[in-house]
Formats: structure tokens, sequence, C-alpha cells
């Protein structure tokens, strides 16, 4: 197998976009718009990737990290000068390379080995991705000879009205032989109404050196949805959401409503699980199988055990074992796990703590920076006061313990094993194991004392 290389176009900072956040950032289903094309890419192997920055070039390189090597384009002078600056690395190589952009997130590496294919078995110098828009608006237009064959490539801006009459577009997408296509750039020249160098005139160049010039149409004109604003941002966010609700669902995963679902690109489900309407679920979660999740629940980079239940909660990096019970109405923060069997009630919240298998925090309750042992049952209205305005303090409930309704457990403090604290009491001091704690007022009771009052009055 010949040599692969590729280059992602990545300068532009995006104007239309009207957003501070440079446009290949921008995510689509919770991932940088160019963090999918590299994805994908990556998976027909190819021996260097290239990515192509200029504005937001330092941002786009954190996001990218070692999965790519970077050129910087300087001045933004068009496609063709933005492909010349990975000439000092990839010039003196023998292969093909696939050019590509990073705002066309939606580009799939199905799509990449049928253009590869297509390109081996033509022999070509240059292969165009292309595809029949509906509304071809803003792109590059094939034009073909009375055989059918390739005759030139015409950017929207400087096509005439035959020309623009045209639906089969170029995506800009491309499989050039790495040696012609630099030594085709170096000819490009920026007459044109832009003054800029386009990478479609090495298509005219090379047919002019008679080198064979192919053309593999792709089906799906979806996939190359370039997003150049807000609107079509949003376009390829319907089209990638419905990819990915497609593929759970043909993988045992049950989706009520796949319009009102909302599933990150790298999170995983286990078979015979159910997804609720308003469901949104993001980063890397996993989730285990036979589960209830929604409706209207966030989960984001959690794991989830099996036959777990999840309703109206939000749940955020955070491991749920099996056979778990949250919400309605729930919070698990940061750094939270909660063991199997749990129940986590309405309106209960959860920070960095730990909840031991079987334990019970059934309602209104508040645990944060706390160890909850096995069998506990925390009572309406319990309180782990883990905060004294500079230092959280840890709150231990050892297995078997038993926290009364509105109890205050002020930090550090242990409850030992199967201890009781009454209700209404704040425990300032441990509680020994199998105690009874009662830390409350006396209850006094004035008989008359309402009669007393109106005597007075």
């Amino acid at each position: 197998m010949k040599n692969r290389f590729a280059v992602i176009l990545a300068a532009g900072q995006g104007t239309r976009m009207k957003s501070k956040l440079y446009k290949v950032l921008h995510p689509v289903c919770g991932k940088p718009m160019v963090q999918h094309v590299v994805e994908e890419v990556t998976k027909i192997g190819v021996s260097q990737l290239i990515t192509v920055v200029g504005h937001g070039a330092e941002q786009v390189k954190e996001q990218l990290g070692n999965t790519s090597d970077f050129v910087l384009q300087k001045e933004q002078l068009g496609t063709g000068h933005a492909v010349l600056q990975a000439a000092p690395q990839l010039e003196q190589q023998d292969g093909i390379t696939i050019v590509l952009y990073g705002d066309t997130p939606l580009i799939t590496e199905a799509t990449m080995k049928s253009l590869l294919e297509h390109h081996d078995h033509t022999k070509a110098k240059v292969t165009i991705l292309t595809a029949i828009a509906n509304d071809p608006t803003g792109y590059g237009r094939i034009v073909r000879d009375d055989l059918g064959k390739v005759e030139k490539i015409v950017e929207h801006k400087d096509a005439n009205d035959q020309e623009l009459s045209i639906q089969e577009i170029n995506t800009g997408i491309y499989c050039f032989d790495n040696k012609a296509l630099f030594h085709a750039l170096k000819q490009v020249s920026n007459d044109n109404s832009q003054g800029e160098y386009y990478l479609p005139d090495v298509v005219g160049i090379l047919k002019n050196e008679g080198e064979t010039v192919s053309v593999y149409q792709t089906p799906s004109f979806s996939e190359t949805l370039g997003v150049n604003n807000r609107i079509q941002l949003a376009e390829a966010e319907q089209i990638m959401k419905e990819r990915i609700n497609n593929y759970h669902m043909l993988n045992g995963v049950t989706i009520i409503d796949p319009h009102s679902t909302y599933i990150s690109s790298n999170a995983q489900i286990g078979q015979d699980t159910t997804i609720h309407p308003g469901t949104i679920i993001e980063g890397e979660t996993v989730i285990g199988t036979d589960c209830t999740i929604g409706p209207h629940t966030e989960l984001k980079n959690c794991q989830i055990g099996s036959q777990s239940v999840i309703r109206h909660s939000v749940v955020h990096q955070s491991e749920i074992g099996n056979e778990v019970n949250i919400g309605p109405f729930a919070h698990i923060r940061p750094d939270s796990l909660i063991k199997d069997e749990v129940k986590i009630g309405n309106f209960v919240e959860v920070k960095k703590s730990i909840i031991g298998d079987g334990s019970k925090a059934s309602h209104l309750s508040y645990i944060g920076d706390a160890e909850v042992g096995k069998g506990v049952n925390i009572g309406c209205g319990s309180i782990t006061v883990n905060y004294d305005g500079q230092n959280k303090y840890l709150t231990k409930i050892e297995d078997g313990a038993f926290i009364g309704c509105n109890s205050n457990l002020v930090a550090p403090v242990t409850v030992g094993e199967r201890a009781y604290v009454a209700a209404g009491s704040t425990i300032t001091k441990d509680v020994p194991g199998s105690a009874l704690s009662i830390a409350r007022a006396q209850q006094v009771n004035k008989e008359q004392y309402v009669n007393r009052l109106r005597k007075k009055k």
C-alpha cells in the first residue's frame, strides 16, 4: 500500500460565526468540528497528519495535542497557499495525500476509504470528491465536458450564470499524488476576484499537463456539509445527533424520542437500556445494560452500572453502581462514588462522597465530602456540614448507622457502626458504634401560656 498523508485546513477565523471561538473549535455533539475530522481520517491509516493552523493556532494545537503535526499559515491567502505550508514536510514524499477541511465534521471513514480506492483504481494524479447539492450556493461547481470528464472547477464567486446552475459541487476534499500536488501548487496564480491562491486550480494545472483527473461522487451530500455560520452548525448538529442515535438503536438501545435525546459521539450504552425524552449524555459517559435514563436527565463523563435508574437528575463526573435508583431531582456532583443498590431520592445533593452498598438518602439531604458505609439510612433534611468558611472536612458514617431527620453532622466527625443519631440533632463530636446520640435542646411545654398572654392584653 502506498504511503498515505493527510492535510487538514483549519486556519480560518470564521467571521460569519460571529464568535470569539475559532470556527473549527465550535462543537458538534460535544466535540470540536476539527476533532471529528482528525479522528475519522486517522482511521484510514495515514503516515503523517498535518493540520494547517492560523487564527487561534494555539487553541487548535491544544485541542488536538499529539494527534497531529502542525504548520502555520500566517496570512490567509487561500486554500492553495494553505496546503503549500506543508511543503517542507511532504513535498519530497512518495504517496497519496488527502486534503480535508476542519469545518466538515460529518465526513466519515467509509467515504474517505471509497475516495482512496477510486483514486487508486483510476490511477489518477488527483481525485475530486463531489456531491449533488439541492442548493449549491457558496460551493465551487464541477464543470464537465461533453464526455462527462472534468473540465474545471469554478468557485461560486467567479462563476457565470450557466456555471451557477450546476448542482454538482466540489466538496473541497481531494486525493492527490503527493509529488504532483506540490509540483502544481507552485504554479497556482492569484489572478481571480479574491486575489487568493485556490487549491482547485491544481486540478486545471494537472489536466493541462495531460495527467489523469478523476471524480468520485459521494451519494451523501450531508457528509460534506461545510459549517460557516450558526445555521449550518445547527444543521450539522442535527445530522450528527441522528447518526449517533441511530447507531445506538441499531445496537439494542431504546430511545423513546430520538428528536429530544442528545448523546455524545464518545458515549457507550449497553443493550436493553432505555433513554427517555429530554436526556443529555455528554463526554465519555459509559452506561451499562438494562438501565432506565430520564426523562430530563443530564449525564456527563459518568460510569453507570447495569440495571440502574436515573430520573429527572444531573450526574457529573461520577461513578454509579448496579441497581442504583437516583431521582427525581437529585444532583450528583463530581468525584462521587455511588455503590450498588443505593437509593438517592428527590432533592438530594451528593458532592465528592462515597455512598456504600445498599445505603439510602431518600429526600432533601446534602452529603458533601463524606464516606458513607453500607446499609446506612440518612433521614430527610440531613446535612453533612463540611465547610467552615476556609476549609472542607470529612464526615464518616460507618456501616448500618441511622441518621434521623433534620440532623446536622458538623465535620470532621465520625458516626460509628450501627449508631443512631436522633432526629433534629447537631452532632459535633464522634458517635461511638451502637450508641444513640441526642444533641438537641430539651423540650419544655409551658401550659396555659397562650391564655396568660391574652389576659395581659
